[in-house]
């Protein structure tokens, strides 16, 4: 299938199919889907690719686009509850709980499809969907100008660090979608979280923006999905559970363990790597720059350890730069899992792609 798309009549600032966020810019952004266009548009937490979810031949560009495999559904995102009847069924007294006290904002939620509703190329082949409302007025505004519920992975080529930036978007699709909206620097960082409640049990598929500690205080029974069953399940549930993701093109090593220890690791590899003639690159966070300070490569400072949302906000961005900077081994220290560093250290272990090792 071709990736290529058609001109707009709009003037894109910068060459870039950067679509201003103006109400004429979203009124056009919103002709562009209700056509089967690719748009990419602003959330709280990162880029998306939105398509409309109904049309497969819509769909079919969105997976074009990411070069991602069409076995891992798509997030539909909606603007108002009034819509989720014409895509869901009704949804059970926990998810309508977690959905009135969390939506809009980072967190989605399984629930049954509404037969013949949506693509199946949305639901892959699934009898769920993955529903979510961004709490983000652009993203909104442009799901009401577009007239339909908008399927929207994360607006990157598949298996790179997501988008937080229209900057970033551009980067990696252009030419390859429409056109994006540009609604500057996103403010989670992190994608939303995915859960689904079974027998009353909220089972997260995927930690994100929301901790499991903040839907506790909403619903007691949370359980978190084992990695191994998210790795090897033929169908997953949800996006982010069976593909290596968030990589930097270099490899990426993930270190645990005492800050001591995990600092003489990486600084006796890093200079073995340098000695190799390799460009090497370092994730660190605020309270352990000092230790870093002479260290052989590019050292991104990746938020503090007592602020995981500014980790959070900073972590693809500083992925991105190791890429700028043609980095060829990089080191990533751990980060506390408690509350959003929960997520933090998914998304690192998905751009190790395995590569984590424990010091001590």
């Amino acid at each position: 299938m071709a990736n290529e798309t058609r001109n707009t009549n709009m003037q894109l600032d910068n060459g870039a199919g950067l679509i201003p966020p103006t109400e004429e810019g979203l009124r056009e952004a919103g002709r562009l889907l209700r056509e089967g266009e690719v748009v990419a548009f602003p959330t709280e937490t990162v880029y998306g690719l939105g398509a409309d979810a109904r049309s497969s031949s819509a769909v079919e560009k969105v997976y074009a686009a990411k070069g991602r495999p069409s076995d891992n559904p798509l997030i539909v995102h909606i603007a108002e509850l009034d819509q989720l009847a014409a895509i869901a069924e009704p949804p059970d007294d926990v998810s309508a709980r977690l959905m009135a006290h969390f939506w809009p904002g980072p967190l989605t939620v399984v629930l049954p499809a509404k037969s013949g509703a949506l693509s199946p190329l949305v639901t892959a082949g699934l009898a769920t969907v993955a529903v979510r409302m961004p709490d983000h007025p652009l993203a909104r505004r442009l799901i009401a100008a577009a007239g339909c519920p908008l399927a929207a992975p994360s607006a990157n080529r598949s298996g790179r660090p997501s988008p937080t930036r229209a900057e970033h978007v551009a980067h990696d699709l252009a030419g390859r979608i429409a056109g994006v909206v540009n609604g500057g620097p996103t403010g989670v960082g992190l994608e939303s979280t995915v859960v689904e409640v079974n027998d009353g049990c909220v089972y997260v598929l995927r930690p994100g923006g929301i901790s499991a500690e903040q839907l506790r205080e909403v619903h007691p029974r949370v359980e978190t999905v084992a990695p191994e069953t998210a790795e090897h399940a033929a169908a997953p549930r949800s996006p982010g559970m069976k593909y290596a993701h968030y990589a930097p093109q270099g490899e990426l090593t993930l270190v645990a363990g005492p800050p001591k220890q995990t600092a003489a690791y990486i600084w006796k590899a890093a200079a073995e790597a340098a000695a190799q003639g390799k460009r090497v690159g370092l994730l660190t966070y605020a309270e352990h720059a000092d230790v870093y300070a002479s260290f052989p490569g590019l050292v991104q400072v990746c938020g503090s350890l007592a602020d995981p949302a500014s980790t959070a906000r900073g972590l693809y961005e500083s992925l991105r730069a190791f890429d700028e900077q043609a980095a060829e081994q990089i080191y990533a220290e751990a980060y506390p899992e408690h509350g959003l560093g929960a997520a933090i250290m998914n998304r690192l272990r998905k751009a190790a792609a395995g590569r984590v090792l424990t010091i001590g």
